[in-house]
């Protein structure tokens, strides 16, 4: 590969994993304390996993880019420190609870009406489990530039990209822009409820 040089994220960064197990029932998220960490308990699968650009999302330490994925919020469970959360930003769509000791973000949800409300938005990364749903594409990458990447790289960045099999796009991939498109015309009543 041509710009394997090109780093985005640790999770990808030597390729994207395809270990996806059917029937795959979750696992534990932790967050990056050496000590009582934060434990949240993922029982379902995840999806839509991809890279994310935007200057909201989590990134581990020297990631030019997060990877995060969705899974329904009633599969979300806190099991341990719940003490030690808070939201990062109270006015954002998705309330990021983050540990407030090692900052990692443990999850997002969105609590107003939004196409994605029943969702919270999770890092796998942060669990030793494997089975979990693949990146499969690459959403807001330009925004990349707004966290500091420079736009001389972005041409690298986007063919990167393209060799881990993950299609970069400056909003979300278009199965999910449908999704926002088809909840919004439902709220107008030009498509039935």
């Amino acid at each position: 590969m041509a710009h394997e040089d090109v780093k985005i994220h640790p999770a990808v960064d030597n390729g994207v994993k395809h270990d996806e197990k059917p029937n795959f029932s979750g696992g534990t998220l932790t967050c990056n304390c050496a000590t009582d960490k934060v434990e949240v308990k993922i029982s379902a699968q995840t999806a839509h996993n991809h890279i994310c650009g935007c200057t909201q999302c989590w990134k581990p330490e020297g990631a030019d880019f997060s990877q995060v994925a969705v899974v329904d919020r009633n599969a979300v469970e806190v099991t341990a420190h719940p003490e030690k959360l808070k939201v990062v930003n109270e006015d954002a769509t998705i309330l990021r609870h983050a540990c407030k000791e090692c900052g990692t973000h443990m999850y997002g949800r969105i609590e107003k009406d939004h196409p994605f409300h029943g969702l919270d938005f999770v890092h796998t990364e942060l669990s030793d489990e494997t089975g979990w749903s693949a990146p499969q594409f690459a959403a807001f990458v330009s925004s990349a530039i707004e966290g500091g990447v420079s736009p001389d790289r972005m041409g690298d960045v986007r063919a990167r990209l393209n060799e881990l099999g993950l299609p970069p796009y400056d909003a979300l991939s278009p199965a999910l822009m449908d999704a926002i498109a088809t909840f919004t015309a439902k709220k107008k009543g030009v498509l039935p409820a």
